[in-house]
């Protein structure tokens, strides 16, 4: 029997025996819809957390020297908190001898973060999250404006008291006024509003627009980087190799300043976006797995379902099959037969499955905050796990309905 025939009869025996069908279909259509859900959702996590959550935070092809890492994804025990919070600070003192280990065409910033009350003639005092930076932040962070300009490289150099701010301060302190030109008072010292950044969205829905950013040597800084103490250096290289030869380099001078013997650990952070996301990564792989291990019992349950339906499917149609080897049927052509129809209905419960789990994952994100992305190795697996359950649940049914004696076949009724 040609492949195509065989096809057809299963998908005839489906249609006829639609409730039949239903039930024979539904183990293999609940585990792959949990597989390609949990998948999904695995999936959305990953790129959430490497586009939005880290990729906003620490810009793509770059690293930062921190005294401590800034983002921990994994359980850090007392010892190792002590150990980060007495080490040395990072300085301007480090600033320059950073600057000059680094290649010519490689970007770095200064970067101060801290949380400041901010006021305007249009709305009330609030805390406001003041970054005092350096020229190459923005080229850096790859951030854009909606409106305005970025500072120039001579109000970098003056201090100019200058503003550009985030979406959510711009609707807080301005409401529906343009605020370019306006003043923005930050702790009490008067900026110029030149711009406003692109919206940056939120992790988790905590807002990432809840920001300004002026220039380092602008007022502010006094409040936000006592003692020369600064927060990060950040640096962009060109590539990737071109970065670890940057790190390396920055590794070797911050050891020497600190004065560290080679058994030593380092007392300060590179941290680029890959180390920050190396927790997630296993989290994420251990999560892949039990989304492929879990719904493997629903597969199990599919097949055992699959394999009783066609050994009934055979005791029903034994005359058919005594009728066929009559006519010259050979074994492999019946064995061929009962595989591809067990084969059809497992695949087409995974198919629904597929359109069931693609459902599932985009109803979870509708509703939660948790984002699904499709990966599409899942759905080919998911096909090739719908085949194989078909071929091994059918293997019996299909070799018993093949070794059927021909004369006793067409005896029965």
């Amino acid at each position: 029997m040609r492949l195509f025939e065989a096809v057809r009869l299963a998908l005839a025996q489906i249609r006829v025996q639609k409730l039949k069908s239903f039930f024979t279909l539904i183990g293999v259509t609940i585990g792959v819809m949990f597989l390609i859900a949990v998948v999904s959702i695995v999936e959305g996590m990953g790129r959430y957390m490497e586009d939005d959550l880290v990729g906003k935070v620490i810009a793509k092809g770059s690293f930062e020297v921190r005294h401590r890492p800034n983002i921990e994804l994994g359980d850090v025990d007392e010892a190792e908190w002590r150990s980060w919070r007495n080490r040395p600070r990072i300085t301007e003192d480090d600033v320059a001898p950073v600057s000059e280990v680094l290649a010519p065409t490689t970007r770095w910033a200064m970067l101060g973060v801290d949380q400041l009350p901010a006021e305007s003639r249009y709305a009330r005092p609030k805390q406001v999250q003041v970054n005092c930076v350096s020229e190459q932040w923005f080229a850096i962070k790859n951030m854009e404006l909606q409106s305005g300009r970025l500072p120039t490289a001579q109000e970098y150099e003056l201090g100019t008291p200058v503003v550009v701010i985030g979406e959510d301060v711009k609707t807080h302190y301005f409401d529906r006024l343009d605020p370019v030109g306006r003043e923005l008072r930050i702790a009490g010292l008067p900026y110029e509003v030149i711009g406003v950044a692109e919206k940056q969205g939120s992790i988790f829905g905590i807002s990432l627009d809840k920001f300004v950013v002026v220039p380092y040597e602008s007022p502010a800084h006094r409040l936000v980087n006592r003692f020369k103490v600064i927060d990060a250096i950040i640096v962009k290289s060109d590539n990737e190799t071109a970065m670890k030869a940057d790190m390396e380099d920055v590794r070797e001078l911050m050891r020497a300043r600190h004065k560290l013997r080679p058994a030593q650990r380092d007392d300060f952070s590179l941290e680029t976006s890959a180390s920050a996301l190396e927790f997630w990564k296993k989290i994420q792989g251990y999560l892949v797995l039990a989304g492929i291990a879990l719904p493997a019992i629903g597969l199990l349950v599919g097949a055992i379902v699959i394999m009783n339906i066609m050994l009934v499917a055979v005791a029903e149609r034994t005359h058919e099959i005594g009728i066929r080897k009559a006519l010259g049927a050979r074994r492999r052509d019946i064995l061929r037969q009962f595989l591809v129809e067990s084969t059809t209905l497992s695949v087409v419960g995974a198919v629904l499955g597929i359109l069931s789990g693609v459902g599932l994952a985009k109803g979870v994100e509708a509703i939660s905050p948790l984002p699904a992305a499709i990966a599409l190795w899942s759905v080919f697996v998911a096909v090739g796990v719908g085949m194989g359950v078909g071929i091994i649940a059918g293997v019996y049914p299909a070799s018993r309905a093949a070794r059927l004696d021909p004369v006793a076949s067409l005896r029965n009724e």
